[in-house]
């Protein structure tokens, strides 16, 4: 992976060209059955249940993120798997994903298995602060000016309005205000920031920029991310985006699998526990009741 933000999109493979999501190929990929590394040291099936409802998982999908100048990790992926069950999508939900350096306990029936995609890479451009500055000659944007000014005049004029809410818990009023202040900056954010790529389902920036939330509420704190087995901090890699739902086939009348965004946490060190797949972390985010 390249310096920067990279985006990830799902893409269908070419008839005649499934042999590009094969193990021997290195794919990023959505769904279908995992393309492990090797067959040394795969996970046995209890490493691959829910650990709510004791089913299956499914490979939710895997991502070829080599590192740069670490000869131990010349071949790395990620793997997340998650529950088919939509129940199990209350937190916690999904399951922490697995990394491999360098058969098996996933079913294999159509039925069970996610859609298999392509994940294509491509680089974030960046954005221009041209695009979100006001053109203080736009005759629109005057005229908006000039009425927020008319209002501001007719507030001031009903004080006994103020006055009202003033018997009102002033630090209760602050407080609610402040949240959904806050919620709906952090919404609106997101949705900006993936506005010129509204089909991205990966954000990959391994220790550099972190995840964009989809709210206010439910964003970890460094004491939320457990280091790894290793002892070393765990950094973040990786968001999946809530538009990879659209490619699941998972839709219902009633409950769905769901998530705002899910992000993935990996050992900072990238540890080697003997070409054993290792267990990283995974947090999910739901949207706020406000953003839907």
């Amino acid at each position: 992976m390249a310096a920067g933000v990279e985006l990830g999109f799902a893409g269908a493979a070419a008839p005649g060209e499934a042999w590009r999501l094969r193990s021997a190929h290195f794919p990023s990929k959505v769904g279908g059955r995992p393309a492990w590394l090797g067959e040394a040291g795969l996970p046995g099936p209890a490493a691959l249940r829910c650990g709510r409802c004791a089913q299956p998982c499914a490979l939710l999908l895997q991502l070829y993120a080599p590192l740069p100048g670490r000869a131990d990790a010349f071949h790395r992926s990620l793997f997340v798997f998650a529950c088919r069950g939509a129940a199990c999508y209350r937190p916690p939900g999904p399951r922490g994903p697995l990394r491999g350096d360098l058969e098996d306990a996933v079913p294999d029936h159509n039925e069970f298995l996610f859609p298999e995609y392509e994940i294509l890479i491509e680089p974030e451009e960046p954005e221009s602060p041209a695009d979100s500055s006001v053109d203080p000659d736009d005759e629109e944007g005057a005229v908006d000016t000039s009425e927020n000014s008319d209002k501001q005049e007719e507030l001031r004029a009903t004080g006994s309005a103020n006055e009202a809410l003033e018997c009102l818990d002033e630090e209760t009023l602050e407080a609610m205000a402040k949240h959904e202040t806050e919620d709906d900056k952090i919404f609106q954010k997101f949705k900006e920031r993936i506005a010129a790529e509204p089909e991205q389902i990966i954000r990959y920036c391994r220790g550099g920029e972190g995840p964009i939330w989809v709210s206010g509420e439910n964003i970890p704190e460094e004491k939320d991310i457990p280091n790894c087995s290793c002892g070393a901090k765990r950094i973040f890699e990786f968001q999946i985006m809530p538009q990879l739902l659209n490619h699941l086939k998972v839709d219902s009348l009633g409950e769905s699998i769901d998530w705002g965004t899910l992000a993935v946490y990996t050992c900072a060190n990238n540890c080697n526990e003997g070409n054993q797949y290792t267990e990283e972390f995974i947090w999910k985010q739901d949207f706020s009741a406000g953003s839907m």
